[in-house]
């Protein structure tokens, strides 16, 4: 921010000096071409300077006169761009631009020279008189008035500069983080005033996502939502160095709309955890969330990932509390998904939960490793609101994810992996109505291509679990199943997604054990799909059996 700032007063100053310079070398040419060559040499002997501040007293008064009318003209166009200007930016975006504005020591400086300029040249005009010419004075106005009309045009490159959303965004989230951090370790007695500062900052952040994603404006509503993401991001180191007075809950934090409906106990929770900031930072993050939902549903996934990072960062920091917040949010973006039958949305929150969980899992902290099977009944308790709600992909979408847990966790030898795999194999709950179908099919490939990971890792048994669990079905849909996952020879699906490869595909290694494991139920062994580049199937070898 302080570089910015520099930046942006070298080239305020840098424009003002050229312009300067031009205008000094323009008349400067003119005069000395009239003065030696085009006017007639006087008695006097002056030269071109002398002749220069020779003035007229008569001559001076009216225009000296004219020169506070300039002035004060000066005065009146920028009072009024700005104004409009920044009227404009306050009602689009938050109306926090006018404060930031005009607590800003460049606009306060130059604003306060033009009032001065004013003031001095209406002065100065009514100081002369027929029998006095206070020559020093005049200059001194008349450069002021210069440097005035010179300013003009690189003060307002400087305001809109300034009023740059991205600009505005970013000076607002720094702000902010100063406000919450001021003072860390010093024993500061103003916490309620620096925490209804930070509040309001993070809301205003919040209104100027929800403010773009309703005009439509992608870039600003991104710049947004990463500003609240960066400002707990920057918090979570910083947090032991704060007083304990900043995590209370005073009277002005529970009057705030995002505390005031929590319960004692929720509030309790909140001061003893010492997370109340991030609990608003996430809140905010969740009415964009659902704005975006009915604006711009692709922008959800946006808050979807930043509060992923949110999570990481916590995990980073070791605030578990942090953590397992992110996790409820998580939670509530796949239920608003679910409830607004936003398929596409729930999809991609379910892809950064499961690197959220991805992480923990690879995480070296062992109690992290040890919450995912928590994690794991969430995605069981969505897929199975998704079939019941007939959005049977998403139900899809949440099993293989689960199997990718699996894998993982079978790969990092965890813990946590057979319960994992038990909760992985209640999914598929029997369908009520035909339109489920479809649904189970793809988690019964799901945990067909997991049996396959684990017969290729020679793990018997729990390939042999989901042998069990699906041996009652049909040898028709069993069948089915198999010819299709057979089938895909593309890893890449054919369509743009975030994920890239296509659910169904494995590859030729996992292909032979796949036809291995379907080659154990019976009545299939003998109707194996013709797969050209996958290796002769060896058979159950009795593992399935």
């Amino acid at each position: 921010m302080v570089s910015e700032r520099k930046r942006r007063r070298s080239t305020l100053i840098g424009t003002l000096a050229a312009l300067a310079g031009l205008s000094v070398v323009l008349f400067g040419t003119c005069w000395l071409i009239d003065f030696f060559y085009l006017h007639e040499v006087a008695d006097d002997d002056l030269g071109p300077w002398a002749r220069l501040i020779d003035f007229d007293a008569d001559t001076l008064q009216s225009a000296l006169g004219s020169l506070a009318q300039i002035i004060a003209a000066v005065l009146g166009i920028a009072i009024t761009v700005v104004s409009i200007v920044v009227q404009l930016a306050a009602n689009r975006y938050t109306s926090r631009v006018a404060d930031m504005f005009f607590r800003d020591k460049i606009n306060l400086a130059v604003m306060g020279f033009f009032v001065i300029s004013c003031i001095n040249a209406v002065w100065v005009s009514v100081a002369v008189s027929r029998t006095y010419v206070p020559t020093a004075t005049v200059l001194v106005t008349i450069g002021i008035v210069t440097t005035s009309l010179l300013a003009l045009i690189p003060y307002f490159a400087y305001v809109f500069d300034f009023l740059d959303p991205e600009k505005v965004i970013a000076r607002i989230g720094q702000q902010t983080l100063s406000k919450a951090l001021r003072d860390a370790g010093r024993g500061v007695t103003d916490a309620e005033s620096r925490q209804a500062a930070t509040v309001t900052s993070m809301e205003q952040l919040a209104d100027i996502a929800v403010n773009a994603l309703t005009q439509k404006d992608k870039v600003i509503a991104s710049d947004a939502i990463r500003a609240l993401r960066e400002v707990i991001v920057k918090y979570l180191p910083e947090k032991p160095r704060l007083d304990p007075a900043w995590f209370e809950i005073g009277d002005g934090l529970r009057d705030n709309p995002d505390f005031v409906a929590l319960a004692p106990s929720g509030l309790d929770e909140l001061r003893h955890d010492r997370t109340w900031l991030e609990w608003k930072g996430l809140r905010q993050m969740r009415g964009v969330f659902v704005e975006a939902q009915k604006a711009m549903p692709e922008m959800a996934h946006v808050v979807a990932v930043e509060t992923r990072y949110i999570a990481e960062a916590a995990l980073s920091a070791s605030e578990p509390a942090v953590a397992t917040m992110t996790l409820k949010f998580m939670n509530t973006y796949l239920r608003a998904s679910l409830n607004a039958r936003d398929i596409r949305t729930a999809y991609n929150v379910l892809h950064q939960y499961r690197q959220l969980a991805e992480v923990m899992l690879t995480s070296a902290d062992t109690a992290e490793a040890e919450r995912l099977p928590e994690i794991a009944t969430r995605f069981k308790y969505y897929a199975q609101l998704a079939q019941t709600l007939g959005l049977g992909f998403v139900a899809e979408t949440a099993a293989y994810d689960l199997c990718t847990l699996c894998e993982l966790a079978a790969e990092r030898g965890a813990e946590v992996h057979d319960r994992l795999l038990e909760i992985f194999l209640e999914i598929d709950k029997e369908a009520e109505n035909p339109t489920q179908e479809r649904a189970l099919r793809g988690i019964r490939k799901a945990q067909a291509k997991l049996a396959a990971y684990y017969l290729l890792r020679d793990m018997a048994e729990p390939a042999r679990r989901i042998f069990n669990d699906m041996a009652m079905e049909s040898a028709d849909r069993l069948r089915s199943i198999r010819d299709e996952m057979l089938a895909i020879t593309a890893k890449d699906f054919w369509e743009v997604t975030d994920r890239g490869t296509n659910f169904d595909y494995v590859d030729d290694a996992r292909k032979a054990r796949l036809r291995e494991f379907f080659d154990g139920f019976p009545n299939l062994s003998d109707s194996m799909v013709s797969v050209d580049d996958a290796p002769a199937s060896s058979g159950p070898a009795g593992v399935l059996s």
